[in-house]
């Protein structure tokens, strides 16, 4: 479990965007000693969802070129 500083440090993103995400209810969060806390696998899933990885657009690029 991961606390919100640690969970937006992990995913390159504020503190401020992961308690939205909480808020939004996109992010499954629960509370513990006050702390509210994260679960890896819920943040990679959101995380994933909301910023999907780039096309290789270098690859697109050389396989155009080669007539692909």
């Amino acid at each position: 479990m991961l606390t919100i500083a640690e969970a937006a440090e992990r995913v390159g993103r504020s503190p401020g965007t992961v308690r939205r995400w909480i808020r939004e209810g996109r992010l499954p969060a629960d509370t513990a000693r006050g702390e509210r806390l994260i679960d890896s696998a819920d943040l990679d899933m959101v995380r994933d969802s909301s910023y999907p990885p780039a096309p290789n657009w270098v690859a697109g690029v050389a396989l155009s070129r080669l007539g692909r």
